[in-house]
C-alpha cells in the first residue's frame, strides 16, 4: 500500500474519531439540558404546592425539596454562621444560618436570610437578634447537597468552614436538609429572605446542536478533501 493511501486512511480514521467525539459531546449536553429542565420543573411545581408539616415532608426528601414546610422549635443562639459573597440588589453581604432544634428533637440549619456587610472587612455585619423560646417557622425545604457554597464561611460565631466541616469540628450532627426561612411567629418586620435560584434551562440544547454541527463539518470537510484529490 502506497504512502498516499495510508495517509488517506489515517485521515479518514481521524475524521471518524472526531465525529464520534462530537456526537458523544452532543449527547452529553442534551442529557444535561433534559436533567436541568426536569429539575426546574420540579422546583417550580414544589414552590407552588401547598405547605406541609416538616414531619410529613421528611418522608420523601427528594420529592419534597423546595416545598414550603412548617415546624416548631427553638433556635440555638450559640450556633450561627455567616456565608460570604452573597449579593442582594448589587450590595455585598452575607447569608446567616442558625441551628434550629425542632420540638421533636431534630437539629437542622435555618437560613435566616441576607444581611449587608459591615463598613469594612473586620467589621461584623448587624445580624438580627435570634428569637428566644419556642417559635413557629415556615420555610422552603432544601437538601444539604443544594446548600449555598461560599468560598469560606466568614466571621462565624464559632469556627468556620463548610457546613459538613463545621459540624464535624463542633461535633454537631444535623439532618440532611435545611430550611430557607420565609416567615416566623416572632417577626414584626420584613427581612431579606434567601433568594430563589434562577430557573433557566441554560444553553445545553444549543450546545448539543453546536456539537452536531461540528460533526457535520468534520464529515463534510473530509469529503471535500477527498474530492479535491
Amino acid at each position: 500500500m502506497r504512502n498516499r493511501e495510508k495517509f488517506s486512511i489515517l485521515k479518514s480514521i481521524t475524521a471518524l474519531a472526531l465525529i464520534l467525539l462530537c456526537l458523544v459531546a452532543a449527547q452529553w449536553q442534551y442529557h444535561r439540558g433534559v436533567d436541568r429542565h426536569h429539575r426546574n420543573f420540579l422546583i417550580e411545581k414544589n414552590i407552588a404546592a401547598p405547605a406541609l408539616k416538616l414531619a410529613e415532608a421528611e418522608k420523601n426528601l427528594l420529592v419534597n425539596e423546595w416545598r414550603t414546610v412548617s415546624a416548631a422549635g427553638t433556635f440555638d443562639p450559640t450556633q450561627t454562621i455567616l456565608i460570604r459573597n452573597r449579593y442582594f440588589e448589587g450590595k455585598y453581604g452575607f447569608e446567616y444560618l442558625t441551628l434550629f432544634i425542632s420540638d421533636e428533637g431534630k437539629k437542622f440549619w435555618v437560613d435566616r436570610g441576607w444581611v449587608i456587610a459591615g463598613k469594612d472587612a473586620v467589621t461584623a455585619p448587624n445580624i438580627p437578634d435570634i428569637p428566644a423560646g419556642m417559635v413557629q417557622i415556615v420555610g422552603r425545604l432544601r437538601l444539604d447537597t443544594s446548600l449555598p457554597q461560599g468560598s469560606f464561611f466568614a466571621l462565624p460565631a464559632t469556627g468556620g468552614g463548610l457546613i459538613s466541616k463545621w459540624n464535624a469540628q463542633k461535633e454537631v450532627i444535623t439532618e440532611p436538609f435545611y430550611l430557607d426561612l420565609l416567615s416566623g411567629s416572632w417577626r414584626s418586620t420584613t427581612t431579606v429572605t434567601a433568594q430563589l435560584p434562577e430557573l433557566s434551562d441554560g444553553p445545553h440544547m444549543a450546545y448539543a446542536l453546536q456539537w452536531l454541527f461540528f460533526a457535520g463539518l468534520v464529515g463534510y470537510g473530509r469529503v471535500l478533501i477527498r474530492r479535491s484529490r
